[in-house]
This record gives structure tokens, sequence and C-alpha cells, in this order.
């Protein structure tokens, strides 16, 4: 290894080399989806009303994707940002140019707290299908994974003069372009009208509330057939998500607004649809949504007659908090506008229902009480119900295809004109390429399945077969909502540990399995901890080399150890939140990272006693009311050794913690994992996320951190990388949680030929 300077002798014995990393050229690289199908919440669809088989569909926290109907797949578009903007991975508003196919619009931004690793939106325009885009950053923040996420669109092209945009914000008011989205400017002329969520759900002093979040402006139409083409359409509406008057209009484009008189006041309202006549359609909650929703109605309103008349298919009944149900999705049929669709929102017995009308509403059938759904190709939604039914659409070419999202993903139809009282409408899950998930946890063992997944929402996987969605579904029970941490016996790898979070508050989980995931046996109990076990936050679970000896942090508790697969626990002295990895080789020996003090801690007996070896290590920055543990990962097949991420750096630690060498070089290392060494080198690969000379990226490095191979590119950076794995029985194959965009793993590929350009994916 290259060292800076000469190594010198600290206090306490310890010795500190400094690795002058090295960059090497960039390497050739395939990047793929780990398949799972679907898994996170699709807040909306659209298809473009010219162009058959051209749709797109907007994530709360995975981008967006455009439908290709060649291949029936869908092409992910944001894979290009980089870690610096993460936040633009949530897509709050999708919007496309119906006398142009090519042209689409993406307003980007995923959350509005007022915290500085939290940038502003931005609207990506397009010109090429999403292929290449260009930014227009905008003065304020978006929230495409907050409440009232899947209503809208609030972006909106002007059908008479497409130069023309209308974008409603959640704090800001009503915006608008002249120029194709290049420049934005406020409409003033919208009236001030506050959402009132915060004040409504927000306690005093209380703990953060999901519900007290501005969800302002929710949707904005414009009616086409009061305008002429080339020239801007004089009539749209807006709706401010709010009980009283909410639904607002121009009829002199823009120049002035007011409220719609005589509308409904008892509920917010959550969508819209425009008949081609001008009629208006309506759906209303008494939340925004997604999930908490207890009442609502659908309305029709039509501007000749200025009436408003009650269209709602099944009146809810709310007796508890728990009970009711409101309405968000609705549409009119392209071909027929009597034909009406509307979704209801938060419906949980027996789950939400899209109702069908053939004559404007008059009458309703449900088209999914009765439904027969086809699951292959993703087996783990047969244990999922449709719920945050917050979108449907039809599609224009083809009116047997409905769509209609959900909180895991879409369905679409195969026979909806057909699908009736005696035929039932058939349902296909319509998700090919379309891998939306928060990824927590991998592992990928010596033995068995090359990965192993831990999943927010959707619980976690067994990957036989990385092309298609795992055939067993789930993890067996115990079933959780996430497994938040996995870890392997490194001498027994078929004995696996993993902890986690179920649907009802306040149950952190622990369980293991001896066959390499394919069944389990719960922890006999939980760690007796005094800390937060909130159930978001399980706490990180690891175990012994030989399988003997599992470790628990419940969140805000100190370490726990357990001998005995949790029938007793024994407390440790350490601090708490430390993260505990045992040594892949001794089984005795288990290293701990203390992220408050920038301290590293090594047992070799056990876990009955700690030494501290290290207290003087990078301390990751707190955020909100928690704090980042760090990245803590034993060698494979090398005892005494471990390597950190942690406040930025890696470091290196050899002979139990008593030597360390740090990467000046390096900045912004947020993991790091091990995979198959190269043909040249007996030690594993070690693989970072991290910024060398300006660049952040996935490097890799095959001879102990001397030199460094970037593997990410331009066009795939995935928004951010957080937990990782090489593969210890493929070289150069690494696997990496992404923060929206599922479980993406990268491959070594020939170069193709001497200019080093890369292949296209």
């Amino acid at each position: 290894m290259s060292l800076c300077g000469k190594p010198y002798l600290l206090k306490l014995g310890l010795v500190l080399l400094l690795a002058s990393s090295v960059l090497a050229a960039d390497e050739n690289y395939l990047w793929r989806n780990v398949v799972i199908g679907g898994g996170g919440f699709v807040t909306g669809v659209e298809f473009h009303p010219t162009e058959r088989g051209l749709a797109y569909a907007r994530t709360d926290v995975g981008g967006a994707y455009r439908w290709d109907e060649a291949t029936s797949r869908w092409t992910p578009l944001l894979d290009w940002l980089g870690q610096a903007d993460w936040n633009l991975q949530g897509v709050e508003s999708v919007a496309l140019d119906p006398t142009d196919p090519n042209r689409v619009y993406l307003a980007c931004g995923t959350y509005t707290q007022h915290k500085p690793e939290i940038g502003n939106g931005a609207i990506l325009r397009s010109t090429d299908r999403g292929t290449t885009w260009a930014r227009t950053a905008l003065p304020f923040k978006l929230g495409a994974n907050e409440a009232g996420r899947g209503s809208g669109e609030r972006l909106m092209v002007d059908p008479n003069q497409p130069s023309h945009l209308y974008f409603g914000t959640r704090r800001d008011g009503l915006w608008q372009s002249a120029d194709y989205g290049k420049s934005w400017t406020r409409v003033t002329s919208f009236p001030e009208v506050p959402d009132e969520s915060v004040k409504h759900h927000q306690i005093p002093g209380g703990p953060f509330n999901y519900l007290a979040q501005p969800v302002g402006i929710a949707w904005v139409r414009f009616d086409k057939s009061c305008g002429k083409p080339a020239t801007a359409t004089p009539v749209a509406y807006a709706a401010v998500s709010r009980t009283g008057e909410s639904i607002f209009r121009t009829t002199d484009s823009g120049k002035t607004w007011a409220p719609l008189p005589n509308q409904p006041t008892t509920f917010r309202p959550t969508g819209a649809a425009l008949a081609p006549d001008g009629t208006l359609y309506i759906t209303y909650g008494d939340e925004p949504g997604p999930s908490r929703m207890h009442n609502g109605a659908v309305y029709k309103y039509e501007p000749t007659r200025g009436t408003w008349t009650e269209l709602t298919p099944e009146k809810p009944k709310p007796t508890s908090i728990d009970s009711g149900f409101g309405y968000a999705g609705v549409c009119v049929d392209p071909v027929d506008a009597k034909t009406l669709l509307v979704s209801t929102w938060g419906r949980k017995t027996p789950y939400d229902e899209i109702f069908r009308s053939p004559d404007g509403g008059k009458s309703w059938q449900p088209l999914l009480a009765t439904a027969t759904w086809d699951h292959s190709s993703a087996p783990y939604t047969e244990s999922m119900t449709h719920h945050w039914l917050s979108d449907l659409e039809i599609d224009p070419f083809n009116r047997d295809r409905i769509v209609f999202n959900t909180g895991y993903g879409l369905w679409a139809s195969t026979n909806a004109t057909a699908a009736g009282p005696v035929q039932p409408a058939h349902w296909v899950f319509f998700n090919a390429g379309l891998e939306e998930t928060v990824p927590l946890a991998l592992i990928s063992p010596p033995i068995g399945a090359h990965l192993i997944s831990g999943v927010g929402d959707i619980d976690g996987f067994v990957h036989d077969d990385f092309a298609v969605s795992p055939r067993k579904g789930r993890f067996s029970a115990p079933g959780y909502k996430n497994t938040e941490w996995l870890d392997y016996a490194a001498l027994k790898p078929a004995t696996i540990v993993r902890s986690g979070t179920t649907y009802q508050d306040d149950r952190i989980l622990a369980a293991v399995s001896d066959d390499g995931g394919n069944s389990w046996t719960p922890l006999a109990s939980q760690p007796p901890h005094t800390g937060n076990s909130h159930r978001f936050t399980a706490g990180p679970v690891a175990i012994s080399s030989d399988g003997k000896t599992i470790t628990w942090t419940p969140t805000g508790s100190a370490p726990f150890l357990t001998t005995d697969q949790g029938r007793t626990w024994q407390p440790t002295l350490l601090p708490t939140n430390m993260r505990l990895v045992g040594d892949r080789v001794e089984p005795k020996t288990f290293y701990g990272y203390d992220a408050k003090a920038g301290a590293l801690y090594v047992s070799t007996n056990s876990g009955a006693s700690f030494r501290k070896t290290q207290s003087s290590l990078a301390v990751p920055p707190r955020h909100r009311d928690t704090q980042d543990i760090g990245d803590l990962a034993a060698v494979p097949g090398y005892a005494g050794e471990t390597w950190l991420a942690a406040g930025g750096q890696l470091y290196h630690f050899k002979k139990h913690g008593l030597e360390m060498t740090a990467f000046p070089l390096l900045s912004e290392v947020g993991a790091v994992g091990f995979g198959k060494s190269s043909p040249n080198s007996e030690y594993p690969a070690v693989f970072i996320t991290a910024t060398i000379k300006g660049t952040h990226g996935l490097y890799r490095s095959d001879n102990i951190g001397a030199t460094w191979v970037k593997l990410t590119d331009a066009s795939h950076q995935f928004g951010s990388a957080s937990r990782l794995t090489g593969d210890p029985r493929v070289f150069g194959r690494v696997y990496f949680c992404t923060g929206g965009r599922g479980i993406v793993y990268g491959e070594r590929v020939p170069e193709t030929g001497s200019t080093g350009e890369r292949p296209v994916h």
C-alpha cells in the first residue's frame, strides 16, 4: 500500500497509517435492477391522448418512468440524478404536451421540510420523451412524498397554447410559464387561501405529524373546449386542498380567479376530470390522503348551467377512526363521455374499489369486487390488498385497459368493456421494469442464493433469479412490514438473522433462519430495552461467525446479546445506538462504533467486555432527532479486520482495531462492503460510495484501497446509494440500496474498444 509519510505511534500504542489513494480509470459496468416488481407508491399515470402506447408514471420517491409498448416495459427516466440531487427523485407531478408526444415535464422534489440537506424543487423538461432533460430550478420546495401526493396533476400544459403551463404549489400559490417551462412567475391574481392542513393536524409542542404538512393546490385543469388553437385557454380550474371554498376558476386566461359559486364545502377536493363538453367531475375526501381518509363524495359541475349534482356511488358510513373512506381517482372515457370511473380512497373493508358508470353517474357498478387477478409477474402481490387507489386512467387507444395505482404498484385490466355482472374484470400487475422500492438491507452469503434483501413496506426476499420476481414471494412467517437489518454467520452462512418492524405500532421483531432465508423462527423475546421502539426503527442485529451469539441494539438502547435465540438477554455497558458486527473468522470477536463519540470498541470474549481501541474517528451529522450510526463491516476471511465508513471518512482497522489506516483523499464516504477478490489478489474487493477528486459515485478497490476504480457513470447515478455489498462468488458484482429505485446491481463488462466508451444499456 502507498503511504503518505512515515507510520507513527499514537497514545495507547495505536498505529495510524495514512493511505494516499489513487483514482484509476473508470470501468465499464452494466447496471440492472434485481427484479421485485413494483413495491412502492406509484402516485400517478398519464396516457398521451394522441399516440398509442405512450404513457408516463410518477412515483413518490423513485423517479418517473415511460411505458414502452413495443417491449411492454417501463423505462426509468431519472437514473442520471446523482447524490446531490437525491431530493429530485420524488416526482410531484407529470405533464404531457397534448400537441407534441415528444414533450414531457416533471415537477420534482420529495420533501418541503426546512432542513439543510433538502434542496428546492425543479421543473425538468424534455423534448425527446425523457431521454435528455433540461432543468429549471424553483425558489421553493416540493413534497412528492408528503400528504396529498396522490392528488393531481398539479402541473398542466395548456392544450391550446402549449408554451403556457400552470403549476400549483404546496406553500407558494399558483405559478405559470409562458416559454415551455423555461421560466416561471407567480400568478398574483390567484387568491391566497391557506389549506389549513398544518393548523388542523399539528399539536403544539408535539411530535412530527405526517398530516401536518401543506398540501396547497392539489390539481389544475384547462378546459380545452373553451379555447382555440394558438391562443391561451381562457377557462382553467385550480383546487386548494381545504374545506370551504376550494375550487377556483379563471375565465380570462388567468387575469382573475374566483371560487365556483354554490360549490360543496364539506370535504377537500382530491381529483378531477373534464369531459369534452366542459363538465367537471370532482372527487372529495375529508383528508388529503393517501391514508387516514374516512369520508368523501363525488360531484359534477356543469358550467353552462352553473349547477352541481352529487354522484357518490356509495355513501361512506364512518363509525370510528378506522372506518369510512373518501374518493380520489376520477376519469372520463375518451371515447364515450357518458362512461365515468371513480375510485374510493382509504376503504379498508374489504379494500378500495373502482366504480364505473355507463350513464354519466346515474348508476354505478363495482369492478373489483368480483375481479380476477394475475399475480404471476410478482407473486408477492398475492398477499397485498389494493390500497391508496388515488388515480385511474383509461388507455385512449385501448378501452379494455384501465390502469389504477396502489401503494405497491399498478394494475391494468384486460377486458374492461366486457366486464360486468356475468364476466368479471380481469387484472394483471402492470409493473414490468418499474422497480420502486426502498431497500434497507442486503447480504450476499457465500452459499445459497446470491442475494437476500430487506425492503421497506414489503418485508424482504430471497433472490435466486435476478430477472424475475422471487417465485416464493416475500419472506415466510413471521412477516414484517420492513426488514431493516440482515446478517449471516460467516462460518455457517445458511444461518441468517434479521430484524424489522410490523404494521402494528411499537412492535419490533427479530428472527433467525437456518436454511438461507427460506424459513424463519422468531427470537423468543425482545431485549428488555428502555429506548424508543417506534415501528420504523427496529435497530441493528448481528450474528457471530459460528451462529451462536446474536446481538441486537434496539433504537435508543445499548446493545444486548443472546446465546439462546432470545430466551435470555445479556446487557452490555456500551453507549446507546451502537451497531455491533461480528468478526467473520473469530466467533468470540465483535466490533462496535459509537457514532456520538467517534470511538471504536472491540470485544474478544463474546461481548462479555469491550475495550475502546480508537477514540478520534469522524462523527456523522445528526438528522432531526436521529444520528447516522455509520457503516461498519468485518472483512470475510481476515481475522481482526474491519472497515468503517463514518462522518464521510473511510477507515481500515487491523489487529482488532489497534492499527488504523485512514484515507484522507476520499470524502463523502457513505457505505462500504466486500466482494470476491480479483484474479490478482487474495484480499476481497472493497466497494464504497464516495467522492474522489470531486466526483461522487460507486468505487471498487482490488488492492486494499491503494487505487480505486469508478463504476457508476453520468447516466447511472440512481440518486443515492446507502448500504451495499459485493458478491463473494462473482468478481466485480456489487449490489446496493437506492432511496427509491429498488435494488440495483452492477457487473463488469468487456471494454468496447480503445475509445473507452461505455456500452449503451
